[in-house]
């Protein structure tokens, strides 16, 4: 049986060092270990043998196992490193100092607006902050006021991990973090938080003209003594009007978000139709673009803010929709189309 052995290892190897490619490869790995294969089938022969022969045959066979496991893995390592270096010696030698031919691309939309909106803000003291897209139930929810089992998280089904994370599915989650970041600062030189977060946003719904499941924020938020709705209002009127160049039909209406209270839906006149209805607004006139209000005691609280001395406010600017109306977006879903056509024609008109 011993003999077998070694004539199954020679001629292994012998086939080894002729195979010069990895399917070659792979086939020589399942030929000899394989449920079928020459090395598994000598192990069915142990039965005709006596039991110390057994184990000592045995043993001999799983040394030869390992001994072609580890030489088809060396040999499968020397064929790829061989196929990436014929790869990059057919790869075509190009001219770096060649002026290129090719026609320059443009902007998202989106990322127009969001510069600008950006360049608007920073200009009115606002700081620019940057945030995961994978954060904790923590930061997106129970750090906003919205415990475990709240109903109020069914407004926002969003996509859980394997880990317990999950992708955000508003750009308030970095609140917390951005309280945490300046209020010390706030407190002991009384130096106001103002920041913008612009991030993208997730959340498991059904698309249509006017909702995706994959779209763009910004929050804001200002928190000094004194802050009340009168400031939300001026900034973001300002925020608009420079955004579109013009005066903009905006209304306040109350909402409920667990984050703020009171809270507001901010609505502008709809630019697409001019009001009339139409898809994107649902037939009503005006698009939902800025929930917003006075941040709530407990995630000022949750913060390491006094509410009992500051206030502030807090909104979620909605860059897809603001973008949809600046550039005349019947349908959101050509935003993440990906259709250069479609996308190519905006410019920055800065």
């Amino acid at each position: 049986m011993n003999n077998k052995i070694l004539e199954l290892k020679e001629e292994f190897e012998k086939k080894l060092n002729s195979a010069d490619d990895l399917s070659a490869l792979d086939g020589l790995r399942v030929g000899y270990l394989g449920k079928k294969g020459s090395i598994t089938s000598l192990l069915k022969g142990m039965k005709d043998l006596a039991a110390e022969q057994k184990k000592t045959f045995g043993a001999e066979v799983n040394k030869l196992k390992e001994f072609a496991a580890q030489k088809i893995e060396e040999r499968t390592a020397e064929l790829r490193k061989k196929q990436i270096e014929l790869e990059i010696k057919s790869m075509p030698v190009f001219d770096i100092t060649t002026p290129a031919s090719c026609s320059c691309g443009s902007y998202h939309p989106i990322t127009l607006v969001q510069r600008q909106c950006e360049t608007i803000f920073k200009s009115m003291g606002f700081t620019v902050e940057d945030y995961a897209e994978v954060v904790t139930d923590y930061e997106c929810f129970e750090s906003l006021n919205i415990p475990k089992h709240h109903p109020a998280r069914d407004m926002q089904d969003t996509y859980y991990l394997e880990n317990g994370q999950l992708l955000k599915s508003q750009t308030s989650a970095a609140q917390n973090a951005i309280l945490r970041k300046y209020g010390p600062a706030l407190i002991e030189n009384g130096t106001p938080i103002r920041a913008i977060f612009p991030g993208r946003c997730f959340r498991n719904e059904a698309t249509d003209a006017c909702h995706e499941n994959t779209f763009f924020q910004m929050e804001g938020v200002m928190v000094d003594k004194d802050i009340s709705i009168s400031n939300l209002i001026y900034f973001m009127k300002t925020m608009l009007s420079e955004v579109f160049r013009k005066d903009i039909n905006v209304r306040l209406r109350p909402g409920f978000f667990p984050f703020v209270e009171p809270g507001f839906e901010l609505d502008i006149s709809c630019l697409i139709c001019g009001g009339t209805g139409c898809p994107s607004c649902k037939h009503s006139g005006w698009l939902e673009l800025c929930p917003c209000g006075m941040i709530h005691p407990n995630v000022l609280r949750e913060g390491g803010i006094d509410p009992d001395e500051y206030t502030g406010f807090a909104f979620g600017l909605g860059l897809t929709r603001l973008a949809m109306m600046k550039y005349g977006i019947k349908d959101i879903r050509d935003l993440n189309s990906g259709s250069l056509k479609s996308l190519s024609q905006f410019t920055d008109d800065e």
